[in-house]
């Protein structure tokens, strides 16, 4: 089984949440990690996304933690406006 991970940068125009997490998060940028799982049985090479990961940077009391909280496709497309 052969996987991939992709990291990119994303910008949150507005303050945003996100299911289970509970608090409310500052508009930014953000590193998120895409999993993805190769597809075997085809002809052709394709990937399954398997999971998704935001990086939250600690604030406050707690500057120097940093999460990867799993979020959902539809939960980040809602969140950067556009879902």
């Amino acid at each position: 089984m052969a996987l991939r991970s992709i990291r990119s940068t994303v910008t949150f125009p507005r303050a945003f949440t996100l299911s289970g997490y509970p608090d409310e998060l500052p508009a930014g940028e953000y590193e998120v990690l895409v999993e993805e799982e190769l597809i075997e049985s085809l002809s052709f090479t394709a990937y399954h996304r398997t999971a998704i990961f935001l990086t939250i940077r600690g604030k406050g009391n707690a500057p120097g933690r940093t999460e990867m909280r799993p979020i959902s496709w539809a939960d980040l497309e809602a969140a950067l406006g556009q879902g």
